[in-house]
């Protein structure tokens, strides 16, 4: 098991073993299963770009088709997400930290959601842990079910096309690129994750200080 979890956030060997079906569906689970906050969504889409850029295609589908599939079943995970919160509602705050679960990530995700509304929905598709737990708090806040799905479409369109695209042309435009793929998925893992790690510990540090006061 250990082992498998580690293949998971290798994007390079689910592309390689997993092709397009498992692709679509570690977006899925992703972006609208709380216990896929660990799955390597920015990259993934990065790497594929690149490996299009490479092969000219995957499972014989080109750039654009592979990034209208990951954006349907990217959408259809917040749809997901959106739902399961709407059903487990407060519960969900009273569960216990578990390997699969962590209240800390759906804490985050709510303040994340009180500070920009809506608009979180379009902004978490950006930020990793954010983008699994927000959709899972608009629908245990009730959030308007139209404001969801058109934040939902825009954000999912918007992340899937830049992060895919980027790949792609980085990957048409400087040869050989791709033998440095591992340090460019550490450099892109420690840019999506840095903001969220540094906000944690402010609201972390904040508490405890009010707290003491």
């Amino acid at each position: 098991m250990p082992d498998f979890i580690e293949h998971l956030i290798n994007p390079q060997w689910i592309l390689n073993h997993g092709g397009l079906w498992l692709l679509l569906l570690i977006v899925f689970a992703e972006t609208g299963l709380f216990f896929g906050f660990f799955l390597p969504g920015d990259s993934l889409l990065f790497v594929t770009g690149m490996t299009i850029s490479i092969h000219t295609h995957i499972s014989g589908m080109n750039i654009w088709e592979v990034a209208i599939l990951i954006s349907i079943a990217g959408i259809l995970g917040d749809f997901v997400g959106f739902w399961f919160g709407k059903k487990s509602g407060p519960v969900l705050f009273k569960k216990e930290d578990s390997f699969l679960f962590k209240k800390k990530h759906l804490i985050a995700a709510h303040e994340f959601y009180k500070k920009y509304g809506g608009g979180a929905i379009f902004f978490a598709r950006f930020l990793p842990i954010i983008r699994t737990f927000a959709p899972i708090v608009a629908g245990i806040v009730k959030m308007d079910f139209k404001k969801f799905v058109f934040f939902n479409i825009i954000g999912c369109l918007t992340w899937v096309f830049v992060m895919t695209l980027s790949g792609y042309y980085l990957g048409e435009n400087i040869p050989g690129l791709e033998k440095h793929l591992t340090l460019i998925v550490v450099i892109m893992v420690l840019v999506t994750t840095v903001p969220v790690i540094i906000k944690l510990i402010t609201q972390k540090n904040k508490k405890v200080k009010d707290s003491s006061s």
